[in-house]
């Protein structure tokens, strides 16, 4: 997968007609699509400066064979989801980025082990959130840490995420997930 640089995201976002907010989230989703990895990047870019993190933005394979929803395993459409976060709890325990504003996902329901764009599109508030993997170490494949969240795999690239959130005056975040190109 590649990094992006900030020019060239912010080249993307203008042919896109997305915002380029001073303060944002960005998702790359990996074309390689590896299954149960950790293959994608997540970026904060904070007026100037822009850090890089190993992530998803694919649900694990647990949740894709076994659906929590019987509809399928949420699949984040790639968009723009202006002001969609904010800071809260993860599934009450631990601060993250939790869902604050209806968003679209596909619903992959096929039960197999690649996360895919595919199924009907269901916009709503699903408690897709932005957090952490394991607490303590790095984690090496999703599995049950996503059932469709955008999830940091570096628990201290995580504590890098929120503190530049906490810091940041804002209320809501923005996120923005596109496909690598």
């Amino acid at each position: 997968m590649k990094k992006y640089s900030y020019v060239e995201l912010e080249n993307k976002f203008k042919e896109l007609g997305y915002e380029w907010p001073t303060f944002h989230i960005i998702g790359t989703r990996s074309l390689a699509n590896e299954k149960n990895k950790f293959d994608d990047y997540i970026y904060v870019v904070n007026g100037p400066i822009m850090y890089v993190f190993s992530g998803t933005t694919n649900p694990g394979t647990h949740w894709l064979k076994n659906l929590m929803n019987p509809k399928g395993c949420a699949v984040l459409k790639p968009g723009q989801y202006v002001d969609s976060w904010k800071l809260g709890l993860h599934q009450g325990k631990y601060k993250a980025l939790v869902q604050a504003k209806p968003i679209t996902v596909y619903r992959d329901n096929n039960k197999n082990d690649l996360a895919e764009e595919q199924g009907k599109e269901d916009t709503g508030l699903f408690g897709i959130n932005i957090h952490h993997a394991n607490s303590s170490a790095i984690s090496t494949i999703i599995d049950k840490w996503s059932a469709g969240c955008q999830v940091l795999n570096d628990p201290e690239q995580f504590k890098t995420l929120l503190s530049s959130c906490e810091t940041s005056g804002r209320k809501a975040f923005t996120y923005t997930l596109l496909r690598e190109f």
